[in-house]
């Protein structure tokens, strides 16, 4: 049952990120990207996220500032804008993510700890 629950749970986190950065590029870039970019840049922002948080996650106040800058790094290097956009981006990506995980919460759905943007 515990591999059904991870595999649930890294859907979520992924349909989440996806929705999340799609809302920030259609936003703060104003591109129309569909969902395959989107989607492709929540599973390598995660997958460097966990990485990065092994290395140097550990590290009191820096790790987590530096996993935050190389997450959105990732986005930059994914979408065009330069570090700016990318961290614009990355904002609105917390926030609708954010947004959703309350409704989904409220409405019993997920609990807040499901993960698709860091942070959340």
């Amino acid at each position: 049952m515990a591999l059904l629950d991870t595999i649930v749970v890294f859907v979520v986190s992924l349909i989440l990120g996806t929705v999340g950065i799609y809302a920030g590029v259609r936003l703060v870039a104003d591109r129309d990207v569909g969902f395959a970019n989107p989607a492709i840049t929540a599973l390598i922002g995660s997958l460097v996220w966990v990485l990065s948080g092994v290395f140097i996650g550990w590290i009191p106040l820096l790790g987590p500032l530096l996993m935050l800058v190389i997450w959105v790094g990732v986005i930059n290097w994914r979408y065009p804008g330069g570090w700016i956009t990318a961290a614009g981006i990355g904002l609105v990506a917390v926030v609708v993510v954010y947004a959703v995980i309350v409704v989904l919460g409220t409405l019993g759905i997920v609990t807040p700890d499901a993960l698709g943007v860091p942070g959340i």
